[in-house]
This record gives C-alpha cells, structure tokens and sequence, in this order.
C-alpha cells in the first residue's frame, strides 16, 4: 500500500535530519515502516493475498539492510530510531 502525501510529509517532518532531508537512512526505514505496518492491516482483511506478501518481504528485507547499515555507521542514531519506531531489535 502506497502512503498519502500527508501521511509521507508528516513522516518526513519528524525524522528528517534537516529541512531538504529526504533521503537519509532515518526517514527511508521511517517511511518504510509506515508500508509495512498498512501492509499488516491490509493481510489481517486478506489472508490469501501471497503476491503482496512477497512485496512485503521485499520491504522488510529493505529495512533490515538499511537498518544494518546505521547501525554499523552511526550506532547512537540506530539506536534512538528503533526506540522510537518501537521496532524488535
């Protein structure tokens, strides 16, 4: 599932590191978190959708890369956005 300009910029807004940020790992893994979780609502009203449920693997897969990437360049940064995206890490 594709995010809302509103919902994408309000994600934008809280984890961008400056005012033209929008590249930075931070808001990459924020704003793919924000796919999985709309992707987990939508599976909970469709249990046999498996072609999306490979997307979403290819999605987590996503942000488990970038997630190993800030962790092994900027560990204190790593750690503040699992904290505050709740993450299981």
């Amino acid at each position: 599932m594709s995010l809302t300009t509103e919902k994408k910029s309000g994600v934008l807004a809280q984890f961008r590191r400056d005012p033209k940020d929008t590249g930075s790992p931070e808001v990459q893994v924020a704003l793919l978190s924000e796919r999985i979780n709309g992707l987990g609502e939508h599976f909970s009203a469709h249990k046999g959708d498996h072609s999306s449920r490979r997307g979403l693997v290819k999605l987590v897969n996503q942000r488990r890369k970038l997630l190993d990437y800030l962790k092994a360049t900027k560990p204190e940064k790593y750690q503040e956005l699992v904290e505050r995206l709740g993450l299981r890490r």
